[in-house]
């Protein structure tokens, strides 16, 4: 991975303190025990920055955290959101892996503007080998001599595995999950920074977002805006390439150069469309992707959005009904099931693309799933629902041809035009 705010990514497993300290790592921690920033500059420091949640809603960091009161009287939380479920997307994971303590250096930064009493760093249940990583990097945290602060004595970070449910990615799902309650998102409001984790102010960011802390502190928030608007972003390509990775690059950097980065495509295959940033963005055609810049205006011009920076290339030997069947039966296992609109949206819209794919579709399938997507966006608690019916909605929008063409023929219309 290339990498311009991830240090120690470029030495893969070399992720040791020594490494990372070697390399600049905890400067910024340590000008804050100097007493040489205060909260309040940090927090401006992030709005200048531009620093966008990486997790996939893209909220303005700085904004987020300045909305808990770090002077409340009840216990305050930070949750590192470290449940990397949303498919195409593994940056997190190699976070984790490589860079352990740019993710504790930046929970710390963190937990010293909110005050916090308690920072919990919610991994994803199958992430076995980051959690080895990461607790022997929290050895090597608690064991430097960073103690001469009063609030450093006080910073608690502890790892909590979940249990592998793509709907604990949702913040207050996730502060459920801790709680030993099933996985369901709350209503809001209340938020967590006012009701949280156990009623009490919560701040809960992405790992990616965390971990870009540490060097915005070191260099300014000019710097990360000299880079790009906003700084840089993993995208997670994979897909139809020949060179699948992680790559850290400027937002707004063109599709043609990162589909390149990843090895191009393969021979004789022309680029059909893209999921610009995991599997609940709405697909983007490739005559929309051709001058394609990824990043959040961009994209949400055209509908879509930068969401995890998971990417997913589709060249034309893609049959769209068989991709979007793939997808829709992850929504359907994935769900819930506490709002009646995606609990039984998903599951209706499941057995509609079984029945095309296993050839027993009908002319007007098309027209169904888009009033099932219609029927679930914006119906339910949290984004799920939206996560679910965005990929029907442009999957059908720009390519309803080859549903069409699957459920009258009884085959895929990429079969037809490769006899």
């Amino acid at each position: 991975m290339n990498n311009v705010c991830y240090r120690t990514l470029k030495f893969e497993k070399n992720n040791s303190l020594e490494t990372y300290i070697s390399l600049g790592g905890y400067s910024s921690l340590k000008k804050i025990l100097k007493g040489e920033i205060e909260p309040n500059d940090i927090i401006k420091l992030l709005q200048d920055s531009d620093l966008r949640g990486r997790g996939g809603a893209g909220f303005p960091t700085g904004l987020k955290i300045g909305f808990l009161n770090r002077n409340h009287d009840k216990n305050k939380y930070l949750i590192c959101n470290s449940d990397e479920s949303e498919p195409g997307t593994c940056k997190d994971r190699d976070i984790l892996r490589y860079n352990p303590h740019q993710v504790i250096e930046g929970i710390a930064i963190a937990s010293y503007v909110l005050n916090a009493d308690l920072c919990i760093n919610y991994m994803r249940g199958e992430f076995l080998e980051p959690l080895e990583i990461m607790e022997n990097a929290l050895k090597e945290f608690y064991g430097m001599n960073l103690y001469e602060s009063e609030h450093v004595k006080k910073i608690k970070i502890i790892n909590h595995m979940g249990a592998g449910a793509y709907i604990c990615g949702e913040e207050t799902a996730l502060l459920n999950s801790i709680e030993g309650k099933r996985g369901l998102p709350r209503f809001k409001p209340p938020f967590p920074a006012q009701f949280g984790l156990y009623g009490c102010p919560t701040n809960v960011n992405n790992t990616e977002t965390l971990a870009s802390i540490p060097v915005i502190l070191e260099k300014g928030s000019k710097w990360f805006n000299q880079i790009a608007k906003g700084g840089t972003k993993i995208f997670s390509v994979s897909g139809h390439v020949k060179n699948p990775n992680n790559f850290e690059l400027p937002l707004g950097t063109k599709i043609e150069k990162i589909i390149n980065l990843a090895g191009g495509l393969f021979a004789n295959r022309k680029l059909k469309a893209i999921i610009p940033g995991g599997s609940s963005m709405k697909l983007i055609p490739h005559w929309q992707a051709e001058d394609l810049s990824m990043d959040y205006e961009s994209l949400k011009s055209l509908g879509s959005g930068l969401g995890s920076g998971g990417i997913v290339i589709m060249d034309d030997s893609t049959c769209m009904v068989k991709a979007l069947n793939n997808i829709v039966n992850f929504y359907a296992n994935e769900s819930c099931g506490q709002c009646s609109p995606c609990r039984e949206g998903t599951s209706w819209a499941k057995k509609t693309l079984n029945r095309i794919v296993n050839k027993q579709g009908r002319a007007e399938d098309a027209e169904t799933l888009i009033k099932i997507a219609n029927n679930m966006e914006g119906r339910t608690i949290c984004a799920f629902g939206e996560a679910a019916a965005w990929p029907i909605q442009s999957f059908i929008k720009h390519f309803k041809n080859e549903f069409i063409y699957y459920a009258i023929n009884k085959r895929s219309i990429i079969l037809q035009n490769h006899l």
